[in-house]
């Protein structure tokens, strides 16, 4: 009897583990925030790329997360010029370094970003098809925007995968033809 019990206890112990663990793969990455626009003094959002420029009073929402990576994570695919003088802003955050538009670089939303623990490593983009590694490089701030430091753009949304021309250019997606698209990582 009291084995019998035993066996029950340990098996409504590991039903709760499970579920508990479910319940918190289950969990998607909610908003953290909102932030209010600002207008960008003059000349001083880039719009290349098709950027879009912070507006004056607008929400924006703002994460501190991202979308768990599977095997094959949907995000969305944004072109971006890492080079100086592009939309990227900044030289990127892992090296201190603006990249070609011809080298295959990536900027991750903040969540996927991992506090810098994704710099410099190789990701795997899937879409169209076709496959292309690419460096991770920088990141795309989920959390914050609308200012000097974000070039005056929105935060970006927490499932962005922000490219070069050389990853929209191996993944076969015309960049004059859409401004993002659908892809795994």
């Amino acid at each position: 009897m009291k084995n019998q019990f035993s066996s029950k206890a340990l098996f409504l112990i590991f039903l709760l583990v499970i579920t508990q663990w479910l319940t918190i793969e289950a969990k998607t990455c909610n908003p953290s925030g909102k932030i209010k626009g600002k207008r960008p003094p003059p000349g001083q959002c880039n719009q290349q790329n098709d950027s879009d420029c912070c507006k004056q009073g607008k929400s924006y929402t703002t994460y501190n997360c991202s979308p768990r990576v599977t095997g094959h994570t949907k995000a969305v695919l944004t072109l971006n010029s890492f080079e100086k003088g592009g939309d990227g802003g900044a030289p990127s955050e892992c090296d201190n370094k603006y990249h070609s538009d011809s080298t295959p670089v990536v900027a991750l939303s903040t969540g996927w970003f991992n506090n810098m623990q994704r710099c410099l490593q190789n990701i795997t983009i899937y879409g169209n098809g076709r496959s292309v590694n690419a460096m991770v490089v920088d990141e795309c701030d989920s959390t914050a925007g609308c200012d000097s430091d974000h070039d005056y753009q929105p935060p970006c949304p927490n499932n962005i995968v922000d490219a070069s021309k050389a990853v929209w250019k191996a993944l076969r997606v015309p960049e004059e033809r859409v401004k993002s698209c659908n892809v795994s990582i």
